[in-house]
């Protein structure tokens, strides 16, 4: 019989034992785990951090060993680990480190539940809670990102440990900033009397422009108290990787008689930008887009974090042409301007267009993205001057254009605006209400979304947009069912299966396509015929009818053609599918006409062109009266076909019969 002694003694021992092997766990984990085992290097390395799991409470945020060899600088082991410990449900807006000074991390939560400790995710499911020999509660969380807090040069004289964002701006010579300065900001800071701004405690944004933005020399006078309210999201901790896309941010500019907002901007590529958008100004502070490049990223500091960012916001102080030209600027890591790409085709091109630009009074600038110049047909014309300077001028408009006008010119139909030529038109289309608004623009065939409007500038705007125009990339068939002007005549190509031959490569369509207006008034016209034609039941017609829009031969027919083939002959016939289509084309005030039947139908969109073709929008359908018959029950509908055969039969087999 074992004495109650031993059974005391035993049970501690299997009590010690057990809190023994909670505590291995950790450092098995740590040290075996193959996605950790450099982070435990650096522990094992660290008494401090030693002492910590041993002795202490704490949450350690843990890099995955592929995001080690992503990371280039110094490792701070210290700067990842707090001395509470936090389940991710319990994780409060900030912790302080254990590193010297004991700066704090920011925990911040995406629209998608995914939680961020600056700019690292937390990855799900992999997080681990217990409790080590002294009995010491311990959560570890596993990180996409090792945490790079605040960087020092060698050689600085101060002992920097966790300063605010003042004594961020005002140490910034000391610190591992990329060689970028920021005395100008500092000095109109100062000037300006706004040391609390940067002062104030909390968890703040502040985005500060670098020294080699106030190249202009009248620009540093143009930051006064606004502008640099306008530079701080109060209350709200942004790192660029939790950030959401074009999420309006209010700035600490943001009052009854100035309203300023503030919102990061990722290209498909991953770069950033921050925007600036006076929604309501004043005398000093214009209404428009402001767009900077972020060139040196999450920096933490005491009140929040910092960006350095490539120019000042709500400044609107430059033309189109120097905007252009600023973002051929190059990020911390060599990566291209926002435009460079743009600049760099039009350079490429001789530059006239450039020059073109600069001596309008007034300009809309229609800026495709770095990643549009990807598409692989663009290659094959960037060797072509004559194609490309078309290209170039069908992104340029000679007028001042920003989204409030477009919506105007929108109000009632897709707003139609000229280029730069004057005989090339765009085509604006605006869905949705407010900030989940999406405007596209068409030119030359190519449907573009604007992912970033207004950026305003001195004598006009620049929108960018994702795709280049006039360098077609899809079928007949692809830009039917895109357009939002083609949905009708589309939508009555899928009843007969009429569309299913615009897809084929090896043809080359002419497609007179009556837009959705154009259908809506043979509704007045033919009330009865419209309401069949858009009935599956009679498709046959339908699909008849859209025969007659359509000529099929070895090339395309452009608007220009079809003027020159109408003066010298009278009438052009073209082949259709079952027979052909005689029309006569004219311009008339720089717009075409088509005369059809003694009858004249405007063409709207001449010229847009496909992989396959080419479309003509035109204001009506090429219809009469006698082409569907609906009266007098002389039209019947497949149904009643199929009914009245069967009846048909019946009676011949019953007189059979009998």
């Amino acid at each position: 019989m074992t004495s109650p002694g031993c059974r005391g003694l035993t049970a501690a021992l299997l009590l010690l034992c057990a809190t023994t092997a909670a505590f291995a766990e950790l450092s098995d984990k740590l040290r075996d785990d193959s996605e950790l085992s450099q982070f435990y290097s650096q522990v094992e390395q660290n008494p401090i951090a030693n002492a910590t799991l041993t002795l202490r409470s704490c949450t350690i945020f843990v890099p995955t060993n592929e995001a080690f060899q992503r990371y280039k600088g110094n490792i701070h082991v210290l700067y990842h680990i707090s001395t509470s410990a936090f389940s991710k449900e319990q994780l409060p807006k900030s912790v302080s480190s254990d590193m010297g000074g004991n700066p704090p991390l920011y925990i911040t939560k995406n629209r998608n539940g995914d939680i961020y400790v600056n700019n690292a995710r937390i990855i799900p499911s992999l997080s681990v809670e217990m409790t080590n020999r002294e009995g010491k509660r311990q959560v570890m969380h596993i990180i996409d990102e090792v945490l790079q807090p605040l960087s020092v040069q060698k050689n600085a004289q101060d002992n920097i440990n966790n300063p605010d964002a003042m004594q961020f701006l005002q140490m910034a010579e000391q610190l591992d900033l990329n060689d970028f300065h920021l005395r100008t900001y500092r000095s109109q800071v100062t000037l300006a009397k706004k040391e609390s701004v940067y002062q104030s405690p909390g968890a703040h944004t502040f985005l500060i422009p670098i020294d080699e933005s106030f190249k202009l020399s009248a620009r540093s006078g143009l930051v006064d108290a606004k502008v640099i309210d306008g530079h701080v999201i109060p209350n709200t901790v942004i790192f660029t990787a939790a950030s959401q896309h074009d999420d309006p941010k209010t700035s600490a500019a943001f009052e009854d008689l100035l309203k300023v907002t503030v919102s990061f901007f990722k290209q498909k590529d991953g770069k950033m930008y921050v925007k600036s958008n006076t929604i309501v100004g004043d005398a000093k502070h214009h209404e428009g887009v402001v767009l900077a490049e972020i060139v040196k990223a999450n920096i933490p500091v005491q009140n929040g974090v910092v960006h350095l960012i490539h120019r000042p916001l709500m400044i609107i102080d430059t033309t189109v042409t120097d905007f252009l030209k600023s973002f051929k600027f190059l990020n911390e890591n060599g990566e291209n301007g926002a435009l460079r790409k743009f600049y760099e085709v039009i350079m490429d091109n001789g530059g006239e267009v450039l020059d073109d630009i600069t001596n309008l009074s007034e300009v809309t600038i229609l800026a495709p993205s770095n990643d549009a110049w990807n598409a692989s047909l663009i290659e094959n014309l960037l060797r072509n001057r004559k194609k490309m300077r078309e290209i170039l001028n069908m992104h340029i408009i000679r007028d001042r254009l920003n989204v409030d006008k477009i919506r105007q010119k929108n109000a009632n139909m897709i707003a139609q605006v000229p280029t730069v030529n004057n005989s090339t038109f765009l085509y604006f289309n605006v869905k949705g209400e407010g900030a989940d608004a999406v405007i596209t623009v068409e030119g030359g065939g190519v449907n573009a979304t604007i992912v970033q409007a207004d950026v305003a500038q001195t004598n006009g705007y620049v929108h960018i947009i994702d795709r280049v125009l006039g360098v077609p990339h899809t079928t007949v068939l692809g830009k039917l069912e895109t357009d939002p002007m083609m949905s009708d005549t589309y939508k009555m190509g899928q009843f007969s299966h009429f569309n299913d031959q615009l897809n084929n490569t090896q043809r080359r369509f002419t497609y007179f396509v009556p837009r959705d207006k154009g259908w809506q008034k043979t509704e007045l016209d033919y009330p009865s015929a419209h309401k069949k034609l858009f009935m599956p039941d009679f498709s046959y017609h339908s699909k008849s009818i859209l025969e007659r829009h359509l000529a099929i031969a070895d090339h395309v027919f452009t608007m220009k053609d079809l003027v020159q083939y109408s003066q010298q002959a009278g009438n052009v016939v073209l082949p259709t599918f079952r027979d052909s289509l005689q029309i006569r084309v004219e311009e008339e005030a720089g717009r075409y006409v088509i005369i059809w039947n003694y009858k004249k139908i405007n063409v709207y969109r001449p010229d847009v062109e496909c992989t396959n073709g080419i479309i003509h929008v035109i204001d009506y359908p090429l219809l009469e009266e006698r082409d569907v018959v609906v009266s007098g029950g002389s039209y019947l509908t497949e149904s009643s076909i199929c009914i009245l055969l069967a009846n048909l039969i019946m009676i011949t087999v019953a007189k059979i019969l009998n």
